[in-house]
């Protein structure tokens, strides 16, 4: 890796498939694949009805093994590898965590397997496929709305599944701004050019308060209880779950079971990027966890982050300038994303938490549990996150790691 003294030249967001309109988000996803593939579609189409009528594994055997050599681009690919992981977690996941299985057929664990090599992710559904790649804007000149975006592929839940992905998505789409401007602060810390980066910082700032009222969001569309319910499994992995223990074996990839973590908040480029350009450090428990999270990003959006941790400090610089607009405006940025990591532990409470409460309770009553929606969640998740991470210990050990980035006052 070459030093930053070596490159001259000014940081840009090209080389790392970030565009300026739309953020981390793949452009335009396509809505369908090549007719060759048409058999995957017909079947991602209704994952919901056929999970719900315990027809999805049944369909899935008798799908057609196809080859993935004629996916011929990146969006092709994007959309084979969102079709394909969405079919896994509904035919893990079908029969919840009393009935999983050890094994992914061939006819899907092949296919998946080498549209995920071709693009450097995992063979599992990740946020770059549930949110940054599924989605279409119903008026293609309309705005990112909830009442203009709609999925392309679902999985149980109804309602609260589209509002979960869809304000999510608009999670990434309130913080466009601020990533475009990380290349105006670093270039600005890199010659000394004060006035620029106060201007970005307070850009980024207003982005992140933008990010923290979209997610207010998830309480609109989404239902807690069927979150918890009905939907959390089907996010889950085969990684530090107690329902698999093993892993899953994938069918004619190699004998042996792999493990995969499912999706999490943690697999966003963008607190990454944020991290990274603030100068948060984070203890190695939650690091390796985050740094983990990173191989399930596009490969171009971790290569991002790995090359803004490279570029000179902006702490550094924000000390060593005797500015105090300057340290002003860098306090609101983490103040900011305090503030946003904080919001995010009240969702994830409501969410999370106070279901398990009331599962644990009604199980200890031993009620008639069938017409309870958050009694139907696996008992395996119930202290942790779909990625596998001990979630409250580990949002607020990251939370309390931010607020070491503020500077103190030197007398």
């Amino acid at each position: 890796m070459a030093s930053v003294e070596s490159n001259p030249k000014p940081f840009s967001l090209g080389p790392y498939q970030v565009s300026e309109d739309c953020g981390f988000l793949l452009k335009e996803p396509l809505q369908e694949l090549p007719p060759h593939y048409q058999p995957w579609m017909d079947i991602a189409r209704h994952i919901p009805e056929l999970v719900q009528s315990h027809e999805l594994r049944s369909e899935i055997y008798k799908m057609p093994m196809l080859s993935s050599e004629f996916l011929q681009n990146e969006k092709e690919l994007r959309l084979a590898h969102l079709v394909l992981s969405m079919m896994t977690m509904g035919y893990v996941w079908q029969e919840g965590e009393k009935d999983t299985v050890e094994t992914l057929p061939c006819n899907l664990a092949v296919p998946l397997w080498n549209v995920s090599q071709s693009l450097g992710l995992p063979p599992i559904l990740t946020h770059a496929d549930g949110v940054l790649a599924n989605w279409m804007k119903k008026d293609p000149e309309g705005p990112f709305s909830m009442e203009n975006l709609e999925l392309l592929i679902n999985l149980p839940g109804g309602d609260s599944v589209r509002g979960f992905f869809l304000v999510t998505l608009l999670v990434e789409v309130a913080a466009v701004p601020a990533i475009k401007n990380i290349p105006v602060v670093i270039n600005g810390v890199r010659c000394g050019d004060t006035n620029a980066v106060v201007q970005a910082l307070e850009n980024i700032s207003q982005s992140i308060q933008d990010m923290t009222d979209a997610l207010k969001l998830m309480h609109v569309y989404v239902d807690p209880s069927v979150f918890y319910g009905i939907m959390r499994i089907f996010l889950s992995g085969w990684k530090d779950n107690p329902s698999m223990p093993k892993g899953l074996i994938y069918e004619g990839v190699q004998k042996e079971p792999m493990e995969y973590s499912g999706g999490s908040a943690a697999q966003s480029s963008l607190l990454h990027c944020f991290d990274e350009l603030l100068g948060i450090k984070h203890e190695e428990s939650s690091s390796s966890f985050l740094n983990r999270m990173r191989d399930y990003m596009p490969p171009a959006h971790k290569q991002l982050i790995q090359d803004i941790s490279y570029q000179p400090s902006l702490k550094s610089f924000v000390q060593q300038q005797n500015c105090g607009h300057l340290k002003q405006t860098y306090h609101l940025c983490v103040s900011k994303l305090l503030a946003l990591r904080n919001y995010h532990i009240t969702v994830v409470s409501r969410f999370i938490t106070v279901p398990a409460a009331r599962t644990r309770q009604l199980r200890k009553q031993s009620q008639d549990l069938e017409d309870e929606t958050v009694t139907r969640a696996p008992i395996a998740l119930e202290e942790r996150g779909t990625g596998g991470s001990g979630i409250m210990n580990f949002l607020k050990t990251v939370r309390d790691q931010t607020k070491d980035a503020f500077i103190p006052e030197t007398s």
